[in-house]
Order: structure tokens, then sequence, then C-alpha cells
């Protein structure tokens, strides 16, 4: 069999009911209800049954287009039940994390305009912390009350048939420099991206009915609701659901399902490796691993003693389709993430938005190949048409990730723009520097900041958690510098290390380092931070007096 063209169906729910019809015995799902339990699987046929009655409800009480429903369920099946009854009438979704404050939550809620929260019952305590301080009532429904009826919306539903061009879900970013942003997507976005990534081909080439994807990200993530889950569905392929990753329990999440593909977030790597070795830990049915942001220091290790590569790919919420090192030279250790082709075009340009040279480090421009530089992309921020505006130069879309690109076209990731730090008319990766620090055996996490220096415009900033019996003093601190001015230049040493008991963290792992320091505070003169600027001085002036020798 071959995979279904996408552009045959107008909605994710389409796309489906498509393949239900074609592969109807084939397993959609498998999860497992607690860590040591065996896992379940249900069938496309039998899962569209039950999509199929929901969707009756929802009809009935009249949902449909123009309408959005809040999901609080977390990584389990009735996620995609809801989710496809809904999408089959137009209905967009706003997933929640469940990890958010109340405040977190509260805010999505109220930015997104949502008419409905559909809830498991864990979250139940959460969801009701979160609409505490409304004033304006929102009506709830939990999702394991099957036939309870379903509270109506205010006015009927003029449409209850999704399009391609209708929104299928809005997706908050990270906010990890001030308040999340909700990316519309339409059905159309949500197709093309599913699409894309199951044809990707090279060594991600995919068969159909065959695959049996693991993704631990969570489904209020595009990597996983947009990406794998749609890919999946075109291939007939079955979703592999566990509530989180845990390194102590992985390979058995991957044997016990039987997992083809995994994908990883970048710190999984690091802390697969730090386990102890086990023959358990080998697991013949993967072939294959997708991810972002493997440490090129880990990459070719963890290919040695795992037995399966880690391919890189690169996309964000905004883009939908991106890039992936999916064919040899694969470039392993070096952060490469492929070549434009027949998705995107990429462009790499300097402040100016002028394109640089070959191999130089600029911000990545992307657009559509094709008539409509837009087609894949999401289509605005919601309530936001400055940031809209802002994110777009003419029709090329500023990615705010800084790469460069090589005579063959390959890109490679350097860092996000907004984590580049200039000293002295030095460009510095905020990434080259954790990277550094975490690979010091007494470091846990590590966060690297630029703060104002009046010399030099902007100083290179440490946050350090340490391990519990490391003292937090100035001879760590000094240690800390040295390991790292024994691997990087010296300018790239911290001129500051803080030790922190904890970083903040998003729902996907990401650090939200805005949230490391209040705005009212200063971080150089935070308690345990350490100046180690005098340190950088002499380690320049040894420098200079070394190379003045060699001449």
């Amino acid at each position: 069999m071959q995979n279904l063209k996408h552009e045959h169906s107008k909605t994710v729910a389409n796309l489906f009911e498509r393949t239900a019809a074609i592969a109807p015995d084939l397993p959609f799902v498998a999860w497992r209800e607690a860590a040591n339990s065996p896992f379940q699987e249900e069938t496309y046929s039998a899962f569209l049954q039950e999509v199929e009655v929901q969707r009756e409800r929802y009809a009935t009480a009249g949902y449909g287009v123009g309408m959005r429903v809040a999901v609080l369920i977390g990584n389990r099946p009735e996620f995609y039940t809801q989710y496809l009854a809904l999408n089959g009438l137009g209905v967009s979704i706003v997933p929640l994390n469940p990890q958010a404050t109340p405040a977190e939550m509260r805010y999505v809620i109220n930015h997104s305009g949502v008419i409905l929260a559909l809830f498991h019952p864990k979250f139940s305590q959460q969801l009701e912390a979160a609409l505490s301080d409304r004033e304006q009532e929102l009506p709830c429904a939990d999702i394991t009350s099957m036939y309870a009826p379903i509270p109506a919306p205010e006015t009927f539903a003029a449409r209850q048939t999704g399009d391609c061009a209708d929104e299928a879900a809005v997706l908050y970013t990270s906010g990890t420099t001030g308040k999340p942003k909700g990316c519309i997507l339409t059905n159309q976005y949500v197709l093309e991206a599913g699409h894309a990534y199951a044809n990707w081909g090279g060594m991600l080439s995919f068969q159909f009915g065959q695959e049996r994807l693991l993704n631990p990200l969570p489904l209020f993530h595009m990597n996983n609701l947009v990406v794998s889950t749609t890919a999946m569905i075109e291939i007939a392929g079955c979703n592999v659901m566990i509530e989180r990753f845990s390194p102590t329990g992985w390979w058995q999440d991957c044997r016990q399902s039987n997992a083809s593909a995994i994908h990883y977030l970048g710190v999984m790597p690091a802390m697969l490796l730090n386990q102890s070795v086990e023959e358990s830990e080998i697991v013949p049915s993967i072939r294959i691993g997708v991810g972002a942001g493997v440490d090129p220091k880990h990459h070719a290790i963890f290919e040695e003693r795992f037995k399966f590569p880690l391919i890189e790919l690169w996309g964000m919420t905004e883009t939908g389709c991106g890039f992936i090192a999916s064919d040899e030279p694969r470039e392993i250790g070096t952060r490469a993430f492929g070549r434009p082709g027949d998705l995107l075009r990429a462009r790499v340009v300097d402040d100016a938005l002028n394109d640089v040279s070959t191999g130089q480090v600029g911000e990545l421009l992307v657009q559509s190949v094709g008539d409509n530089p837009r087609r894949t992309f999401f289509s605005c921020y919601l309530d936001d048409a400055k940031a809209t505006e802002d994110a777009w130069h003419e029709d090329w879309f500023k990615t705010g990730d800084t790469v460069r690109q090589d005579e063959s076209g390959m890109l490679y990731f350097v860092e996000r723009k907004k984590n580049i730090i200039r000293r002295s008319g030095e460009n510095i990766a905020a990434m080259e520097i954790e990277a550094a620090l975490q690979s010091h055996e007494n470091v846990v996490q590590a966060a690297v900041l630029a703060v104002p220096d009046d010399l030099r415009e902007e100083e290179v900033f440490a946050c350090v958690v340490i391990k519990d019996g490391v003292a937090p003093d100035e001879a760590t601190a000094r240690s800390l510098f040295d390991w790292v001015n024994g691997q990087l230049a010296y300018f790239k040493a911290p001129g500051y290390i803080s030790f922190r008991s904890e970083l903040p963290m998003t729902g996907t792992q990401k650090l939200q380092k805005s949230l490391i320091f209040s705005s009212d505070e200063n971080p150089v003169s935070a308690k345990d931070t350490f100046d180690l600027r005098s340190l950088k001085r002499q380690t320049r002036a040894e420098t200079s007096s070394k190379k003045g020798h060699e001449k």
C-alpha cells in the first residue's frame, strides 16, 4: 500500500476516516495505564467508532466551525478521541499544559476565548485552580463521563463540517521570553506538516502499516500533535503513547511497545548515556530516532552504544514543515540539520537582513517553495497583528535561530539569536558554554545569559545547578571557570557564575531563562554569585603574552 494523498482530505478527521477504511484492523494507538502495566492497543476501526459517537454528541449540542475548546487530558488516547471528534465538525482545540501554573493556564484559557474545557479527572484540581479567579464561568466536561450531557454553546454553529482552511488548533509557544503567543493552525497546515514528515524519505523512510512511533513529547507540542500523530495517521502507523519520558524506564517502554521509531528531545541522549550499561538497553525493533538538539559530543557515542541513528531535524510551531538530515553524510557531531529541498527555501542573513557569505553565521529565514511563500506556515498569532507582522520580512519568516550554511547547502544550528552574547565585538553562543559546563562531573544543569557590561557591552553570566554535596562557593566557581577556559577561547569563559538550586523549565523541558531572575533583580548581585572577570583579564594577559613570545 502507498501513503494516502493528504490533499484529498479536508480535515485531519477526514484523513483518519480514509485510513480507517483502508486499514481498519491495524493498531492506531498503543498506551498503558501505569508504568508497569502492559500496553493496550486499539485499531483504526474501533477508534473511529468512538470518535463518531463523541462527534454526534458535540454536533447535537451545537458545536461547529468558529468555536474553540480547551483540552486538558495529557498523553492519553482520549485526547485523540476528542480531537478527532471536534476536528470533523470544524471545532478548533486549544491543548493545555497539565504542568502549567494556574496563572499560566488561566492566561491561555482567557486569551484563546475557548467556550468549553474538556478535562481528565486526574487534572481536575489544576483546572479548578486556573478557573478560580475568572469573572465568567467556563463550562467544563469530564471526558470519562462519556454519556453525560455536554454543555451547549450560546448559539448553534452555522456550519458543522470542517474544511482545509478552517482552524484546527491554537498552540501556544513556550513563552521563554514573555507571555506565550497563540499560533493559529489550519487543517491544511496540520496535513502538510504530517505529510512532509511521513514522506521525507532517506533514512527516515516509513513503511505503510508497519511503523510504531513512540513520541514522549506532550500533545500540546506541535512535534507530537501535528507532526508525528498526523504522519502516523497518513501511513496507518501506530502512535505509542507514554505519559512522560523517564531515563530509567525508557528502554522498557520502547521494548514493551515494540517501537520501530522514537522521538527525542536534546536532553534525552545525555540522560540515557548517564545510565549504567545494561543488556536490556538494546532494543532491536528500533531502527531510528528523530529529534533536535543532541549534544555534538554525545551523537556518535549514543549511536554506537544503542545501535540506531539519531536523525537531527529543525522546525518551529510557526513553520510547520522544516529540514532534516536524513541522508548520508549526516555530519554527525556538528549540529547539522539538513538542506533546503522541496518544502522550504532558506536564507542566512545579517542584522540588516542582507545575505551573508557561505560559512558565515547569521539568522535563518525560511519560506515555502511554490507560488505561495506562506502556504505551509501558521496563519497568525492570535490577536497580535503586530507580532505577526514583525515575524516576517516581506515573505521570509524570521526564525530567530542563528545558523551557518556550507557550500553543499547543509545548515548547521548555532544558537537562538536571543541567546547570542555580544562581548567586545565577539558573538558568543550561550549553548556552547552551557555544553562545556554540563560536561563537568559536578554540574547537573547550566544556563548562560548575557548581562550588561560597561566596557564590553555584554558579559557571560552562567547559572549553574551543582550536584548535592558540592559547595556553592568561590573555589567551585573558579574550578568551573578553569574547566570552561580549558575547552574554549578565554572570552567565552563565564565572567560570572551564579549557583542556583534549580532552573525554571517549560512543559517541554526548555529552559525559561527569562524566569531565572525577576524583572527587578540584578543577577550580578544575587546570592551565591561570583564575579570572575578578573580571572578573564588575567587569562587574556597570559594569552597575549604567550603569543608575543611565540612571535
